[in-house]
Order: structure tokens, then sequence, then C-alpha cells
């Protein structure tokens, strides 16, 4: 099964076991994912370093409701470009740039 298709994938392993991912499509996030149970432990701080390392922008989108995701990209330096709705569900949608100062 192919989530991220045509993503580049980088993973935090910690004793033998993917505890997170995030996936790039050029300069935007795709996604983060980090396991439930851990959560919260600076693992999405990590791989989200890991990979403005490598970048002069990256961008993102994020429900509104989401607030715990949009704090943490705010509080990385994200800043919300664009409110819109998504046409597939109706949820309100921020788009988020961050850019290396």
């Amino acid at each position: 099964m192919e989530i991220l298709p045509n993503a580049s994938v980088s993973v935090f392993e910690e004793n033998g076991s993917i505890e997170g991912f995030i996936g790039l499509m050029n300069n935007y996030i795709a996604g983060i994912f980090i396991s439930k149970d851990k959560q919260s432990r600076g693992i999405g701080r990590q791989l989200l370093h890991h990979v403005k390392e490598n970048h002069n922008e990256l961008s993102l989108k994020v429900y509104e409701k989401n607030q715990r995701a949009v704090n943490f990209y705010l509080r990385e330096g994200f800043l919300v470009t664009e409110k819109q709705e998504d046409r597939e569900n109706g949820e309100v949608e921020y788009e988020m740039v961050w850019n290396r100062a």
C-alpha cells in the first residue's frame, strides 16, 4: 500500500522500532506521523528539524480544528498564509509556511 507514493520519507527509529516518520514532497510536508504512545516526546520536532536542515522553505496544510498540530507548527516558526475550506469535507484548513530566517 502506498500512502505517500512520491514522497521522500525520514524515519525516527529507536531500539529497532519505528516510532514516527515525516513525508516530504519537494518542499511540502505531506505528513508527520508519530505512534500514539510516543507523542509529546519531541519526535515530531526532531523529524521537522531534520527536514529543515536541507530546505529554505517548507509548507503544509493542517485542519483548523487540529489545534494541537496548529500550535506545534506555530511554535516551530510556521505562519498561516491562507485559510480555506477543504472542498472534500468542508473542514477549515490552514496553509502554513516556514522560511529560513
